[in-house]
């Protein structure tokens, strides 16, 4: 339920922001808007100033004479604004054989037509820009004041690749590092694309450790490849009825010592639970400021019903501090950096480099990580849901058939050629795109699902 409930309220936010783009640059241009829709498809419910609320589809002959009717469709997994005199997602082409009106889109010059088309897009990426802008200001940037590597297990990527526990990064593609985000950018933002040399020191002596740009690109998507040092492991979810739950176990607990052994890593804390099958174990748990002691039972199976994240940084840091234009500065940089990466994560994928479902998620990833960002605190729920909306104007800018790219794409034509492309011509467009995109939808679904 948490879930559903997170993935409604997300893409609700989203979609509504990105559609009042298009409805309200579609009124300053003085066109007229005949439906605001969250969702797709049969019309749950809605309301309009001739028939005011109701449930169901609107009688066929409704005529809402200039008044938008703004309602919630069955299919939530997106919304738009229906314009007179677009060829959009509704197929709807009543007006084709007549002349132009004035509020319609097709009157209306090349520039207004694009101020339209690309509102909803400059709506996301302001929701994150001022999403940004009030984590720079009001909390500014936790830096982990270490450049030490954590628990690195025998079987991980790290150690293949080199890594071992301890190691200290001095600098990365040779430009020194004095904190742990400086590693991280070093590694997957400023070197995107290449490979990349990590100097580190290990028992006091100099080691060079050379990570290909695959590898990056591989494991930039999975958050787990380096952790450093004082990280503790955080409860993200108990199950009912398990020992976890019986144990007093509540999630946001931070795991500080298990069996008498100082936990580093999530990896250390589940050995311990999997060794120790059926046979009761200390634990110190950190919750709030308080330092709890209770005990837990593993099952037979060597679990106790709980899922851990490394997310618990106790060791040094500082908060690096914004003034108010100086977050906003930094909030653009911010958007920038996404930006890069998300396109350098678009090569990679079409390259090959990367596995398609690494890259993208559909419903169920985002239900699972709007639910689990919201369980860790409003912050990251809102970094979440800013980074979530970057990537839909990103993803709606581009020239693909529906997406409002492609609607841009053939304004331009139009505009070049000083006429309007054959409405026929247009519904193929829009129809051929929207069966890729509900393919696409179908496989990304599907992904989702074999990933759990």
């Amino acid at each position: 339920m948490d879930y559903i409930f997170y993935f409604a309220v997300t893409i609700g936010i989203l979609v509504f922001v990105h559609e009042l783009g298009h409805f309200l640059a579609a009124k300053i241009c003085g066109m007229r808007a005949d439906v605001f829709a969250i969702g797709f498809g049969k019309r749950l419910m809605g309301w309009n100033k001739i028939t005011g609320f109701s449930f169901g589809n609107l009688p066929k002959d409704f005529d809402g004479e200039g008044h938008t009717d703004y309602r919630l469709s069955m299919l939530p997994l997106g919304g738009y604004v229906k314009i007179a005199g677009m060829v959009d997602e509704s197929f709807s082409t009543d007006f084709a054989d007549k002349e132009p009106k004035p509020y319609e889109f097709r009157a209306k010059p090349t520039y207004q037509k694009l101020f339209v088309i690309t509102a909803g897009v400059m709506m996301n990426l302001t929701l994150a820009v001022l999403i940004f802008w009030g984590i720079n200001f009001y909390q500014g940037k936790l830096v982990r004041e270490t450049t030490t590597i954590g628990f690195v297990t025998e079987e991980s990527v790290a150690h293949q690749a080199g890594f071992q526990t301890n190691d200290k990064v001095i600098s990365v593609n040779g430009k020194e590092v004095s904190n742990w985000e400086e590693v991280l950018n070093g590694i997957f933002i400023d070197n995107i694309g290449n490979e990349v040399k990590v100097n580190i020191l290990r028992n006091g002596k100099d080691t060079t450790i050379s990570l290909p740009s695959k590898l990056i690109a591989d494991q930039s998507q999975q958050g787990i490849f380096l952790t450093s040092a004082f990280v503790k492991p955080v409860i993200t979810d108990v199950l009912e009825n398990s020992p976890a739950l019986d144990a007093g176990i509540e999630p946001g607990d931070v795991f500080l010592e298990l069996n008498g052994i100082e936990l580093n890593s999530r990896f250390e804390a589940t050995e311990i639970i999997s060794s120790n099958k059926e046979i009761e174990i200390p634990l110190v748990i950190l919750r709030g400021k308080d330092t709890v002691y209770t005990a837990v039972t593993p099952g037979f199976e060597g679990m106790i019903g709980v899922t851990i994240a490394d997310g618990a940084y106790l060791g040094p840091y500082n908060y690096q501090t914004y003034g108010f234009f100086e977050s906003f500065a930094q909030s653009i940089t911010n958007i920038g950096q996404y930006t890069i990466l998300t396109f350098q994560l678009f090569r990679n994928v079409i390259f090959g480099d990367v596995q398609f479902n690494q890259v993208f998620g559909g419903p169920v990833k985002i239900a699972k990580f709007a639910a689990e960002s919201a369980d860790t605190g409003i912050v990251s729920f809102l970094f979440f849901l800013a980074m979530l909306s970057l990537s839909l104007a990103i993803i709606n800018i581009l020239p693909f058939p529906v997406l409002d790219g492609g609607h841009m794409v053939i304004i331009i034509i139009e505009g070049i050629i000083r006429r309007e492309l054959p409405v026929k011509i247009k519904e193929g467009i829009q129809f051929a795109g929207l069966v890729m995109i509900l393919m696409l939808m179908a496989f990304v679904i599907y992904s989702d699902l074999i990933s759990l």
